[in-house]
């Protein structure tokens, strides 16, 4: 027997459908969750703001890990390798804190 498919219907309004830029990433984790803060950050400014912030369980951030993956490749199989751009070792951005938490995911 062959499961069957089911159709998932997901609305989309038409604020959420303009998108927020974000230009950095924050991760930290605990135990039972993974929280992504989506930042945009300015040239020459003391501050950034929080975009929005994601949370969501290990189980599922592994899957959008895979995810984007996935789409990494797809990408640069039609546009060409993405070089990132800054210090060598440190993919182009600074390490990153999370305030407060031991578990800081750094992007070097």
């Amino acid at each position: 027997m062959t499961p069957e498919k089911k159709e998932i219907k997901i609305e989309l309004s038409s604020e959420v459908a303009q998108g927020k830029y974000a230009n950095l990433a924050v991760i930290a984790h605990s135990a039972s969750e993974f929280f992504i803060d989506m930042i945009c950050l300015a040239p020459n400014t003391p501050q950034a703001k929080v975009q929005s912030r994601i949370i969501m369980t290990p189980e599922n951030a592994k899957q959008l890990m895979f995810a984007l993956q996935d789409n990494v490749a797809k990408y640069e199989s039609k546009f060409g390798v993405i070089t990132p751009k800054g210090t060598p070792g440190t993919n182009g951005m600074p390490p990153m804190e999370w305030p407060g938490s031991d578990n800081n995911t750094k992007n070097n």
